[in-house]
């Protein structure tokens, strides 16, 4: 069993059992109190009934037997204490005289009533009386009833006995009744309760608590419907809450994560390309005043009387000399560690620079150079010689590739400017695409490119917090769009 579910058992057993100790305890308790009670007023009004009922039995013998000692008729006396028996349910009768003496008895009955004070009492009081006394070994309830002669004196006693377990018979058959009742009456009250518990309350809950074990990170958001009470349903809404909370931190961790690891990149690119830097300045350093005595040098030479293929070879030593000054130059834009002078910087007007920096370069004569969506005021922070480098080379890159057609846009996408150059050319296979921007890659032949160019591009958007991409352009060829983060500070 899963813990989230053994948990959720140990709980709802504990509302049940507060339940059951808390509601149905006391009212069992009470309901037995009130029983208990009942059945001693019950008991109470028992015994008075049955004294009552030895009563009319003594007062309804009392005269025939009163006229049967007065005139001393034994027949009559015996006749009269079967009667007894024939009218109610007694266990004895007897009749003494007024000293105590038994005349004459049936069933059981005390042999001499001369020491009982109930007795006595009847004789001096002439009423009626009665206790709870042991005949024959056995617990009896004794009643007394006066037998008065025609003038009025009191000339003996009528005992009429009845067994004590007579009156306990029926006392335990009540008992056993009401604790049958208790007993049902308490299981029901449990079954109830519990029942009813699990089926308005306890399948809610425990749904709910099997729903919050399934919260774990990634999954803190809850689509199930809340079911059961009120109560149970402001939970539920509580819980989707907290979920929504906590979803919405792990969101916000994740990005403060990768902002942090993209920090990171950022800073150990930087700090790779400060000691590129470092190192490409002092190869630049130690090359340039080499390649400026060759340059010297060959043109001291070219004012001589030379031949045309001494002529032709000077001409060489110059391209390649150039060619070489170029690559470093390239070399020191891609990687100069350039401090952080960025600031707010109009885009659109950057392009237009570019277009016409672009429209004087050798490598862009002969092609159309179009654009679009330059009229807008698109902000963004950045250093503006490298911001324009970097676009400036992407348009270079495609004036060298286009048959006859380049084109420079300018489109706002969501919290970006994205900086379109399309051309009519042969396009970048996909396979390719990730290596151009690799430094000293290139698609062209050799000696038609240094393959720096998409490398100082790569570079100047990495130091900006920018990206780029390469697909093909409705014309067929390339387009590369360079995206750069609007600037939002007033």
């Amino acid at each position: 069993m899963k813990p989230s579910l053994r948990n959720a058992g140990q709980i709802i057993g504990s509302i049940q059992l507060t339940l059951v100790l808390s509601i149905v305890v006391p009212l069992l308790v009470i309901s037995a109190l009130g029983i208990y009670l009942g059945f001693g007023a019950v008991e109470k009004a028992l015994n008075d009934r049955l004294q009552e009922d030895l009563e009319l039995v003594a007062r309804a013998a009392s005269g025939p037997l009163s006229r049967a000692m007065q005139e001393k008729d034994e027949l009559v006396i015996g006749d009269s204490l079967k009667s007894i028996f024939r009218i109610g349910r007694v266990s004895g009768a007897s009749v003494f005289d007024k000293d105590g003496a038994r005349i004459a008895s049936l069933g059981l009955a005390d042999t001499d009533v001369g020491n009982s004070a109930s007795a006595e009492q009847v004789i001096n009081s002439g009423e009626l009386g009665g206790a709870f006394r042991r005949v024959d070994g056995q617990s009896v309830f004794s009643h007394f009833t006066p037998l008065v002669a025609n003038d009025g004196r009191i000339q003996g006693l009528l005992q009429i006995t009845r067994r004590r377990s007579d009156f306990y018979e029926l006392l335990a058959s009540i008992r056993l009744w009401a604790v049958s009742i208790w007993s049902a009456l308490a299981v029901t009250i449990i079954l109830v309760v519990v029942l009813g518990h699990y089926g308005a309350v306890g399948r809610h809950v425990s749904r709910l608590l099997s729903i919050m074990g399934e919260l774990a990170p990634g999954y803190w958001r809850l689509d199930a419907k809340p079911s059961g009470p009120r109560e149970l349903r402001q939970i539920y809404g509580g819980v989707r809450e907290m979920g929504e909370r906590m979803a919405r931190a792990e969101e916000e961790i994740k990005q403060r994560v990768e902002k942090e690891r993209q920090l990171a990149e950022r800073l150990e690119y930087q700090e790779k390309i400060a000691m590129i830097g470092r190192v490409a300045g002092g190869v630049a350093h130690e090359l340039g005043a080499p390649l400026n005595v060759i340059q010297g040098r060959a043109d001291i030479l070219a004012r001589h009387e030379l031949s045309s293929e001494q002529r032709r070879q000077l001409e060489d030593i110059g391209y390649q000399v150039g060619r070489m000054t170029t690559i470093i130059q390239q070399l020191l834009d891609c990687f100069r560690h350039v401090p952080d002078s960025r600031r707010p910087v109009s885009l659109n007007a950057v392009l237009k620079n570019v277009l016409d920096r672009a429209g004087e370069d050798k490598k862009c004569r002969g092609k159309r150079l179009l654009s679009a969506g330059l009229e807008v005021d698109a902000r963004v922070k950045a250093e503006p010689v490298r911001l324009g480098l970097a676009c400036l080379n992407v348009v270079r890159n495609a004036c060298q590739a286009a048959r006859s057609e380049v084109v420079l846009s300018l489109h706002h996408a969501h919290s970006e400017w994205e900086v379109r150059v399309d051309d009519d050319g042969p396009g970048i296979a996909a396979e390719k695409r990730e290596a151009v921007f690799e430094p000293f890659y290139s698609t062209r032949p050799a000696g038609e490119g240094t393959g720096l160019g998409l490398a100082v591009v790569s570079s100047v958007l990495k130091e900006h917090g920018g990206r780029i991409e390469i697909e093909a352009s409705e014309a067929g060829g390339c387009r590369m769009s360079l995206f750069w983060p609007v600037e939002t500070t007033t």
